[in-house]
């Protein structure tokens, strides 16, 4: 079986889901997985909404209308059947409503997946409704009764042994409902999962990806296809190289890299169950579909064939002193690394000195403002803002030569096969 990952620009709009069928109807005799994610820029809306609902802002019931309306037109232009999926829907939103209706917690994470969390249920009802009317037999299954996790609200750590029960559970009871009947597709949400005491929890932004790695981790699938509004892996983000060039062979290694220096293509998580599995992943187009787009397995032959650059935009490097002039040892680094798991603070690099320490993290003002004040007593805290972070996996010093035109460069990095530098605008 095979279990494919449709993402948010996969389903941005009626025409969108209509190409998700088609592309279903490619494989009409395979059984499969389908991970939905929620629906265009509705992850983004939901956390405006969650933002409003915590501050009481009066704006909020425009913002939940202007959520159902969105919904509710890509549900009249696919014309789908029945009343059915739309009572549905009308549910979740009255459930999203009552949610709103009480007091926010003493944990805005937790707001955050209780609320989030319905942009994946919404858009799974609707695709999966318009798919059994085209003769797909999707059957729409609650990950929230799938992936088990722990209740780090908002990034949620898996209880693998315990999902892998439900999961293998789930499907074979869609096994045996489906015997004789053709193949089984079963249609669930990325991103969302619950806890021990069936808590909706969350995986992470942008964590669909991760959720089809646990799937097919849990399943023993043969593959994962991912598929993305680009034709594969490129080595570049178009947006900052016209002459972005399509990766068509990497390795677990190289992509797991890739996705930990920042290309937004994979998810970070994905790529550990898949290769502690030899499950091929594939990063393919949902408009081009008979292209192959990027695989991603285990040989390492194809890594160094061509360069690959990473930007992050919007980044700060942060700089800590002590003030007592004492050398940045064990004890120091203890300290500020609580302070960053505490404030959830990613770091993307960090650099030592005798007397300093420096991070390059997401510019966050919040973020920064309580770091500022948690090591106030004890560091001299400066910062550069903005930056940007860029990557280079497979450099040459042509290559570094290029992008540093009209750059300083605060911080650099070098190693065999990467380089990293933290850069400003030239003054």
């Amino acid at each position: 079986m095979k279990v494919f990952k449709f993402g948010g620009a996969s389903v941005k709009d009626a025409a969108a889901v209509e190409n998700v069928a088609r592309i279903l109807k490619l494989y009409p005799k395979q059984d499969m997985v389908v991970v939905i994610s929620a629906m265009a820029k509705t992850t983004n809306a939901l956390e405006e909404v969650l933002a409003l609902y915590r501050r009481g802002d009066s704006g909020l019931a425009a913002m939940v209308d202007e959520i159902r309306a969105f919904h509710e037109a890509i549900l009249v232009e696919l014309a789908i059947p029945g009343d059915e999926v739309r009572v549905i829907v009308q549910q979740l939103f009255e459930e999203l409503q009552s949610r709103l209706e009480r007091e926010p917690s003493d944990n805005p994470d937790f707001d955050y997946d209780q609320i989030v969390s319905y942009g994946e249920l919404l858009s799974t009802v609707i695709v999966s409704a318009y798919l059994r009317a085209c003769g797909v037999a999707a059957h729409w299954v609650d990950a929230r009764r799938l992936v088990r996790t722990d209740n780090r609200y908002r990034e949620a750590r898996v209880n693998w042994s315990k999902t892998t029960e439900l999961v293998n559970s789930s499907w074979t009871a869609l096994l045996e409902g489906r015997k004789g009947k053709g193949p089984v597709v079963m249609l669930t949400q990325g991103f969302i999962g619950h806890t021990d005491e069936y808590v909706t929890s969350t995986l992470g932004r942008e964590g669909s990806d991760f959720t089809a790695a646990i799937l097919a981790y849990a399943l023993g699938a043969e593959s994962v296809s991912i598929w993305k509004d680009v034709p594969g892996v490129l080595n570049a983000d178009p947006k900052y190289f016209k002459d972005a060039v399509l990766l068509k062979r990497i390795s677990y290694r190289e992509a797991i890299e890739l996705a930990y220096y920042g290309a937004s293509v994979i998810h970070p998580k994905t790529i550990k169950p898949l290769q502690n599995k030899g499950i091929v992943l594939y990063v393919r187009s949902f408009l081009e579909p008979q292209s192959e787009g990027t695989t991603i397995e285990s040989s390492t032959f194809s890594d160094s064939l061509v360069p690959s650059f990473i930007f992050k935009v919007k980044q700060v490097l942060i700089s800590f002193t002590p003030r007592d002039f004492s050398f940045v040892a064990e004890d120091n680094l203890s300290e500020l690394f609580r302070i960053f798991a505490e404030r959830q603070i990613k770091i993307h690099l960090m650099q030592n000195s005798a007397i300093n320490f420096s991070i390059c993290v997401d510019y966050d003002d919040q973020k920064l403002n309580a770091v500022l004040n948690d090591c106030k007593v004890r560091y001299e805290v400066l910062y550069n803002a903005p930056c940007e972070l860029v990557t280079i996996r497979h450099y040459d010093q042509d290559t570094i030569s290029r992008l540093l035109i009209g750059k300083k460069v605060l911080v650099e990095q070098k190693s065999r096969s990467t380089a990293r530098m933290v850069l400003v605008e030239q003054a």
